[in-house]
């Protein structure tokens, strides 16, 4: 009987992990995509296709493109490696608390992050750890109301599932432009 326990518990340890992988990767994806739109931006400076605003001189600018490109293409790749869940677990009320406390605590913790632990020295590391906390603003705000309102509309309008984690994802992504 014991052993039946023990095997429930971890079932719905399991179980809990998916919804914290699936926000996990949505905040990956987010932060990720945001910098790699940065990084492009910054080879458009150094190329000359756009106004000198942030950078000094091109080689400054292909060097920090070449930078944020590594780490956005690092942080796009921990999702799609090591969290392989790409699917939004919102259909009971359940789901969408859960979702939406584990979409707080990750933002907080990575606010805390970007907010404290993370020093500035010049403009271009300013901008990114503006992203970062646009991002995590965006997960105190925006996203619990687009769960919410996933949650009510899948009622009403046929989302397939594959869509739901892609128009949550879109959400973020816009939505922290808004902070930035």
């Amino acid at each position: 009987m014991n052993y039946q326990n023990i095997n429930i518990e971890i079932t719905n340890l399991n179980f809990q992990r998916k919804y914290f992988y699936s926000i996990f990767g949505l905040y990956l994806f987010s932060l990720g995509t945001t910098t790699l739109g940065y990084s492009i931006y910054l080879l458009m400076e150094s190329l000359g296709l756009v106004e000198k605003n942030i950078i000094t001189w091109s080689a400054q600018g292909l060097f920090w493109f070449l930078i944020l490109l590594s780490i956005s293409i690092f942080i796009l790749f921990i999702p799609v490696e090591f969290l392989n869940t790409f699917k939004l677990y919102n259909s009971s009320f359940k789901d969408l608390i859960i979702n939406i406390i584990i979409a707080i605590f990750l933002s907080l913790l990575f606010l805390l992050i970007f907010q404290f632990f993370l020093n500035p020295i010049n403009s271009v590391t300013s901008d990114i750890v503006d992203i970062g906390k646009a991002i995590s603003f965006s997960g105190f705000i925006t996203i619990p109301l687009a769960l919410f309102m996933h949650h009510n509309l899948i009622r009403t309008f046929p989302i397939k599932d594959n869509h739901s984690y892609s128009l949550v994802l879109f959400i973020w992504i816009m939505s922290s432009q808004i902070f930035l």
